[in-house]
């Protein structure tokens, strides 16, 4: 019998194209449809504790928040979108944190306590965490792209992060040195005549809270901007929580070099104010019943680097045989 070559080309191209696009079809509702971005973010970072603040009671809300110890936080981000109005964030940020009360513009009312107080630290801040967000106007969008379109965002999620709160020690000779507060154990955390002080861990938990928006420059680049706050579950970020100890005990359980810093930074009236000695031993020296926190101004820019419209992603659809019905 006569084969007739043209038919079978044809026939075996259309079996090779049915094949292909079952293949991507059954890629597309597994994880093909998922968009990956890349992207980098930084902006500013506030403390909020029992350190720095202004006029009345300490907070942890932006009423304390003080401008001249911003600090910048920066950081890296994956994306995962398995839909459009909903994707999963992993973030890695480094940044810092500081608090001082000489900052507090007093009255001469109840922020004068934390005035005298004259206490100030900074610390290294280093974070990660993981986070949903939702996208609740993509419902309202007729899709036709990305380009040059505007979504709001809610965030929530939860993360670790690392610190280490550090003060100014200025030795006998008039040197300044930073040294590291948590060796001195300066409200006496982990020592026997205060058993229900605790010494506490550098590495603690966060919940990240917050939103933002994004605009799409072109189908594959954005910025952004959005405002993360962060609950933690520590009061000692700047390492001032509950009362003032006898410090008879730094020369109990401390070296000689170690007793002489805590002196000094445990309370620092005398550099505000040398002529006044106030009794100050069991007295307040922070609040115990607000935890520390810190929140961010991020501007960000990323790269959707896979999906139906990204470069990669029109390219494949190009590259795509034709449908036959």
């Amino acid at each position: 019998m006569k084969t007739r070559v043209p038919q079978v080309r044809l026939i075996v191209l259309i079996c090779l194209c049915s094949l292909f696009s079952f293949t991507a079809q059954s890629q597309s509702i597994a994880a093909a449809n998922g968009k990956i971005e890349l992207g980098l973010g930084f902006g500013p970072s506030f403390f909020l504790g029992d350190l720095g603040g202004n006029r009345g009671a300490g907070t942890t809300f932006i009423k304390d928040v003080n401008l001249p110890v911003t600090k910048l936080i920066k950081g890296l981000y994956v994306n995962f979108y398995p839909t459009e109005w909903l994707g999963f964030r992993v973030s890695a940020n480094i940044g810092q944190l500081e608090g001082y009360d000489s900052l507090i513009k007093s009255t001469g009312k109840v922020e004068m306590d934390r005035r005298r107080r004259n206490l100030g630290f900074k610390s290294a801040l280093a974070e990660a965490y993981v986070a949903a967000e939702i996208y609740p106007t993509v419902f309202l969008e007729q899709y036709d792209g990305l380009s040059h379109k505007l979504r709001p965002y809610g965030l929530a999620g939860v993360g670790i992060f690392h610190f280490n709160p550090k003060a100014q020690y200025y030795d006998p000779a008039g040197n300044m040195s930073w040294v590291e507060l948590k060796p001195l154990h300066l409200e006496g955390q982990g020592f026997p005549e205060y058993p229900k002080r605790k010494d506490y861990s550098l590495t603690q938990k966060e919940i990240v809270m917050g939103g933002g928006f994004k605009y799409y420059l072109n189908e594959s680049m954005y910025v952004g901007f959005e405002i993360l706050h962060r609950k933690t579950f520590t009061d000692y970020i700047d390492d001032v929580s509950t009362d003032y100890i006898d410090p008879h005990y730094f020369d109990v359980h401390l070296s000689p070099e170690l007793a002489q810093q805590a002196r000094q930074l445990s309370y620092r009236e005398q550099f505000y104010n040398p002529s006044v000695n106030r009794p100050y031993i069991n007295e307040q020296r922070g609040n115990p019943n607000q935890n520390d926190a810190f929140f961010s101004g991020i501007l960000r820019l990323g790269w959707r680097i896979n999906g139906s419209n990204s470069p990669s992603g029109l390219a494949k659809r190009q590259l795509k045989c034709p449908v036959f019905y």
